[in-house]
């Protein structure tokens, strides 16, 4: 029985909905977004979307891992009272996001090199001026199997290619701000589920580099998941590049619409850490 099969018949009992992820379309050009605004004349992007509706499992309870499945939800109650002051953030949140990643992959040394906040507000694209960062709708990996090693070089310097000689993970830390993650929670897909070849490299240009990442195409054999109104004391961990091909790799996510969420919810607001995991 396929996964979507499994779930129509016994959707209740794992709390599955059925919403709209937007996958892209394959492309014989080389695909790409800009960052910033365009260049006179150039396209923002040039991905085409594909929305399709797919079952979403509520992964609350689940025997999920990083090495198996790609992704793993961890229990943790913060000590920043505002994320939104980055001088918290920074004293707090990123020292929690690297304890959070030690503690669950056993890794020697984490750095955490970014974070990103978000607060939906109806009607705002992603990137836009003037107003927070959106919900990602668009279902993508963050790293790709070029991009991972290079974010490494970027950020680790003379230390690089030593540590690279070892193995090395990329994971986000996602966890929701000020309230659950009711209104346009994250959808995440099991990385055993995924074949390689619907991993659509594309380019991410910033004003002065140009990374890669992964638009996913539709396939009927992923399997997806979310963690059921998420609590700000619940986080959840992305693998977004592994170097060790011998565990999962890639684990593909997206915020959706969940249309069991009642009209007046408040915006969702949530954080995202970025990580680079170190093993001896």
């Amino acid at each position: 029985m396929s996964h979507a099969a499994a779930l129509n018949a016994d959707a209740n009992l794992l709390h599955a909905v059925q919403a709209r992820l937007g996958f892209t379309r394959r492309s014989a050009e080389t695909q790409f977004t800009y960052a910033y605004d365009p260049p006179a004349g150039e396209r923002r992007s040039n991905i085409e979307l594909d929305e399709q509706s797919v079952w979403i499992a509520d992964a609350r309870g689940g025997a999920f891992t990083l090495d198996a499945n790609g992704f793993a939800l961890v229990g943790h109650r913060t000590a920043v009272r505002d994320f939104w002051d980055e001088a918290q953030t920074l004293a707090l949140g990123h020292p929690e996001a690297a304890e959070i990643v030690r503690a669950a992959t056993g890794a020697s040394r984490v750095v955490v090199f970014d974070h990103t906040l978000r607060r939906r507000l109806s009607g705002a694209e992603d990137r836009s001026r003037g107003v927070p960062r959106q919900p990602a709708g668009r279902v993508h990996v963050d790293q790709t199997v070029r991009s991972g090693p290079q974010r490494v070089r970027d950020l680790m310097g003379d230390q690089a290619e030593d540590l690279l000689r070892r193995r090395a993970a990329i994971i986000n830390v996602w966890r929701p701000i000020a309230r659950p993650a009711v209104d346009w929670p994250l959808a995440v897909a099991d990385a055993a589920s995924v074949d390689p070849a619907d991993l659509i490299p594309s380019e991410l240009r910033f004003q002065h580099r140009t990374g890669e990442i992964y638009g996913v195409a539709h396939n009927p054999a992923q399997r997806w998941y979310s963690v059921r109104a998420q609590r700000p004391d619940e986080a959840l961990l992305i693998k977004c590049w592994e170097s060790d091909e011998r565990v999962a790799r890639f684990a593909p996510h997206g915020a959706f619409e969940d249309p069991t969420t009642p009209p007046d919810t408040p915006g969702r607001e949530s954080i995202e850490f970025r990580t680079i995991a170190f093993f001896d």
